[in-house]
């Protein structure tokens, strides 16, 4: 019965001096990533298939600032592709190619840093810039239709959330949804015959890949 008696009379000192145990222990520190990131951004979205390149800077742990631009083909919605006898695709009534290359500068801040583990890192960003507008005749073989393109400028931007994945300090992969839009201030672009586009927006799903430094 003392013996008993004893250990019972233990429980509450071991109890106590784990609970001191626990409080002393630091918690883990976070992981300071490289402040630099350099890579390629592919884009997957409405508008068709882009590709383009980022930098960003870190000036702090939750907030960096970045510089991006890229290209892609900007589709309108009421397009319709069909393939003819020779097995090529075409677009029906469709007058030009569009092509739109943003260069946007802008900041992203880190979301859910004191409750996530880095190896998932969420974000919010955005960017505003020029957004330089090529179009080609559709007449005309793809490439020779460069010979006639024309040149525009829009203003745009975009907004965008993503997350970037894993601990390594070196190698980037992440992953951004984007909605981009750009506002024409002269007659805008005729991508079919007799639709006038002054405003483009499109959403884009980009997988960003890249390394640290």
């Amino acid at each position: 019965m003392q013996k008993f008696l004893k250990i019972f009379l233990l429980i509450p000192l071991i109890t106590l001096n784990a609970q001191r145990i626990g409080e002393m222990a630091p918690p883990p520190k976070p992981i300071v990533f490289p402040p630099n990131a350099l890579g390629v951004d592919l884009m997957f979205g409405d508008g068709g298939f882009g590709i383009g390149s980022f930098y960003r800077h870190s000036l702090s742990i939750d907030l960096s600032w970045f510089v991006d631009f890229s290209i892609s083909e900007s589709k309108d919605t009421r397009e319709v592709e069909y393939i003819d006898y020779f097995g090529q695709i075409r677009t029906i009534g469709k007058k030009n190619r569009v092509f739109t290359i943003p260069l946007n500068f802008g900041l992203q801040y880190r979301l859910f840093e004191e409750v996530l583990t880095d190896n998932l890192r969420p974000y919010i960003n955005f960017g505003i810039g020029p957004n330089f507008i090529i179009t080609t005749p559709y007449d005309q073989e793809f490439f020779s239709a460069f010979g006639d393109a024309q040149f525009k400028v829009a203003a745009g931007g975009y907004i965008g959330f993503g997350a970037d994945f894993g601990l390594s300090k070196s190698s980037l992969f992440g992953i951004n949804a984007r909605y981009y839009y750009a506002h024409l201030f002269d007659e805008g672009v005729e991508s079919l015959e007799g639709r006038i586009r002054k405003d483009i927006a499109h959403f884009y799903l980009t997988l960003n890949i890249g390394w640290m430094y």
